[in-house]
């Protein structure tokens, strides 16, 4: 029996074909039929005893309530599967729930959705019982609508994004040095090579960012949306810089500037809980980036690139690392799933955008490069690492908490696998006068 096996006695959803006898009217194997053409290379099965697809297939998707089939057909897509599969009520025997990784290619690749005749769906409907299209309570792990959320402020308000912020990064720090590793990185690592571990892809990506900033002794960095403080650790420890981390997570902070104290590098390193647009005025002799620039909304990208180029003294560099989407012209916004569940309120621009922001903010862009190969490399690395600590953190964050997380890294690693999105570091520096930057005529740092 499987862990949500298990787990599903504990929801207080029906199982089964309800009390009084056999059910009547169209099976869950019915509906299924009728929102898929072609053969199944996968095995559904229903709470009512009915199944469709082969009885031999190596993945099961389970509907295993009445509530998961509401959830289904309520919100079709990402979020209602997501709602199912969180709350217990939809199972994927034959993978483990802390990588879903090989179902996603199947029902990705294999399965193929049609739109059902309007006389089609009233009968399927009706035969069910209008009661199916009642959406029910979402699960807990489910953020509100973006339309709710005004009520913590307009979107990319210092208020709401604290709340954005919390709802992903504040869950556990035990739950995340499980998943992550003893690095506590949860950006992008680099790979000199597919077999490297993921703590030695995680320095070479530190490394890389120093080698780009040209990190030396004495210099003072602002690291904005710092995390768990890698970079600012890895700086001082490394390059003797002087180093100031800034996140709105009140967890992060915490546990980061714990670790700065128990590495001894007080004296080189701080971390503070603040927000970016708050951080000190000084006059850095360089800024990173890594991670932050999908939480403040693409609108808000001049005023965030002037910021940090305030914030940078004249001939100054800028490493800027984030995700991108693959197509300019794609939504900004993140599909119903990230935006419930894992980034509220996260956006996208493509990597042209990006760049001609970075521009326009006065800055000057000397590189980019597209690390998205690496980040499906990094969230394998993730989803082991959860798989390996799977009753860990069942126990620390609650079952549908650590489903969320394997979705996700799992549906993650495919799209930047398939080119949906990718990662792009820009270097820039601020230009003093006439131009001047310091930067030489051909990169000084190892690729």
């Amino acid at each position: 029996m499987s862990l949500i096996d298990r787990e599903q006695g504990a929801t207080g959803a029906p199982s089964g074909p309800p009390a009084g006898g056999r059910r009547t009217g169209p099976t869950v194997a019915d509906v299924v039929r009728a929102v898929t053409t072609g053969d199944l290379s996968i095995r559904i099965t229903g709470y009512d005893g009915s199944a469709v697809g082969p009885a031999d297939a190596g993945i099961t998707l389970a509907i295993r309530s009445e509530r998961g089939l509401s959830y289904l057909l309520t919100a079709p897509g990402d979020l209602g599967m997501a709602r199912a599969y969180v709350s217990g009520d939809l199972g994927l025997e034959g993978v483990h729930p802390g990588d879903p990784y090989e179902a996603f290619k199947v029902l990705r690749d294999e399965v193929h959705l049609r739109l059902p005749a309007m006389s089609e769906a009233l009968a399927l409907v009706k035969g069910l019982g209008w009661e199916r299209l009642m959406p029910p309570a979402p699960p807990p792990q489910e953020a509100a609508p973006r339309w709710k959320r005004v009520m913590n402020g307009l979107r990319h308000s210092r208020t709401r994004d604290s709340s954005a912020i919390s709802h992903h990064y504040d869950v556990s720090n035990a739950f995340y040095e499980k998943v992550l590793g003893p690095s506590m990185t949860y950006t992008c690592a680099v790979f000199r090579s597919p077999g490297d571990t993921l703590e030695e892809a995680q320095r070479a990506k530190y490394d890389l960012v120093a080698g780009k900033l040209a990190l030396k002794p004495g210099m003072r960095l602002l690291d904005v949306g710092c995390g768990w403080g890698g970079m600012v650790r890895h700086a001082a420890r490394e390059y003797g810089v002087k180093a100031l981390g800034v996140t709105l997570s009140r967890a992060q902070a915490e546990w980061a500037q714990a670790a700065i104290e128990r590495e001894g590098l007080s004296e080189l390193a701080e971390v503070r809980h603040l927000d970016y647009r708050d951080a000190p005025r000084e006059q850095f002799d360089v800024v990173s980036s890594i991670g932050l620039t999908e939480h403040i909304g693409v609108r808000n990208y001049p005023a965030y690139f002037g910021a940090l180029r305030s914030r940078l003294k004249p001939g100054g560099r800028l490493l800027n690392h984030c995700i991108t989407r693959a197509d300019n012209r794609a939504p900004h916004r993140s599909g119903a799933f990230i935006d419930r569940y894992v980034f509220p309120d996260g956006e996208l621009a493509g990597p042209g955008r990006l760049i001609s922001e970075i521009h326009d903010a006065g800055l000057e862009v000397h590189h980019e490069e597209n690390l998205r190969q690496h980040y499906a490399l990094t969230l394998a690395g993730w989803c082991r690492n959860l798989v390996e600590h799977w009753d860990f953190c069942v126990d620390e964050v609650g079952p549908g908490t650590a489903r969320v997380w394997g979705l996700y890294m799992a549906g993650s690693r495919m799209a930047f696998e398939r080119n949906d999105i990718q990662l792009h570091q820009v270097l820039a520096t601020h230009n003093g006068p006439q131009g001047v930057n310091g930067y030489p005529l051909r990169p000084d740092w190892t690729p």
